[in-house]
């Protein structure tokens, strides 16, 4: 454990660090990155990619999550979006990528305000599994029981069940608060859950019976809980802290949770250093809302972006960069990390020379605060690379 650090009197916390704060340190061997394993398995499913697109409006449409499967990915449709509150939301994308910043979240708390359709759920889920490839989903703890039917009737793979935090003891004076464990217990689905961002807290959500964690509160682009609550965890730490308590699990239980990082990745070194911090699979947002396919058209906004009495969330323009393919497997036509991220990830791992994704999050990384700008004075000056 990391020795605290006196904030002042009375008061002393750990220092935390982000992906810039650290670098993954090469060892004595190197391999090629054609021989690098990078598949993943959790339950009963295997992908060629360690990745989870993430549960946004802006990313996550069935047609995207169709491609992403068929890329080796899984995509994961947010349930209580768009596709489940309209039967054509498509208007309504152009729309949002058209508003003007100082009229975005009224506008788009008052187009989330339509009541979620239960008939919607079911037939997005199917939509997906008839393409072939795995079905994925969120819902939010408010949420999970009273649609938990219409998921069950469309067959879904895999639930995912998300919050900006998600706890196993939440407390609620005004209402019954979703049991997780009971739930996990009697759901005939593996789910995996979070958002989470320390060892305690991920050790009682691993216990619930989840077959995964998402790790990060607050690091996507599109977030401001942590400034709107002043709620957080640097993702290299919080991603260590879950990984500790994911080994702490497997001692006490012989059961191995997957730890899913959430968030605060947009390059190929991020998704590397998510990986040797301890993560076993990434879920990516921003990074796929600047693909030619995005449902955000080049905008991306978060899940609790539309809430509506206190938003946490901001919509950003992304871009367009190039197709789902070439930002995921490449090739890239940029230097700057955007594109091929799993491309990234093989030639990091093969750099270091680890063969696997578990092999890989043994790696050993070093706090380097000068990673990002030594010797990069030209391109911080010229706005390229990685002064981009």
């Amino acid at each position: 454990m990391a020795e605290a650090v006196e904030i002042g009197i009375g008061k002393s916390g750990r220092r935390a660090y982000g992906f810039d704060d650290i670098a993954i340190v090469p060892s004595r061997r190197t391999r090629d990155p054609e021989d690098t394993d990078i598949s993943w398995e959790i339950d009963a499913f295997r992908f060629e990619l360690p990745l989870m697109a993430a549960a946004m409006d802006a990313v996550t449409s069935p047609a995207t999550a169709i491609e992403v499967g068929r890329l080796g990915g899984v995509g994961v449709l947010n349930l209580e979006g768009l596709w489940t509150r309209y039967e054509d939301p498509e208007p309504l994308f152009e729309e949002i990528a058209e508003l003007d910043d100082d009229k975005a979240t009224v506008r788009m708390q008052q187009i989330y305000a339509e009541p979620i359709s239960p008939e919607l759920v079911t037939q997005r889920i199917r939509e997906i599994r008839e393409a072939g490839v795995t079905s994925c989903a969120s819902v939010t703890p408010q949420r999970t029981e009273a649609l938990a039917k219409a998921i069950l009737a469309a067959e879904l793979d895999l639930l995912v069940i998300q919050g900006t935090v998600v706890s196993a003891e939440h407390v609620s004076r005004n209402a019954e608060p979703l049991n997780l464990k009971r739930f996990i217990r009697e759901f005939d689905l593996p789910i995996i859950v979070g958002g989470c961002a320390s060892h305690q807290a991920a050790l009682h959500l691993m216990r619930t019976g989840a077959v995964g964690i998402l790790v990060g509160v607050g690091p996507g682009n599109a977030c401001t809980s942590r400034g709107v609550l002043g709620v957080g965890v640097p993702q290299a730490t919080a991603i260590a802290d879950v990984a500790g308590a994911r080994m702490s699990h497997l001692d006490e239980t012989g059961v191995y949770v997957h730890v899913i990082a959430d968030g605060g990745m947009s390059r190929g070194g991020d998704v590397a250093k998510a990986i040797a911090c301890g993560a076993d699979a990434v879920m990516i947002g921003s990074p796929l809302t600047a693909a030619h396919e995005s449902p955000g058209r080049g905008w991306h906004w978060g899940m609790a972006t539309f809430h509506p009495t206190l938003p946490r969330g901001t919509r950003v323009r992304t871009g367009s960069r190039g197709t789902l393919r070439e930002i995921l497997l490449g090739p890239a036509h940029e230097n700057d990390g955007r594109l091929n991220l799993f491309g990234a990830l093989r030639t990091s791992m093969a750099t270091c020379g680890y063969e696997t994704v578990k092999e890989f999050q043994r790696a050993e990384v070093m706090i380097a605060p000068a990673l990002q700008t030594e010797g990069k004075s030209l391109q911080r000056s010229q706005g390229v690379g990685m002064g981009s």
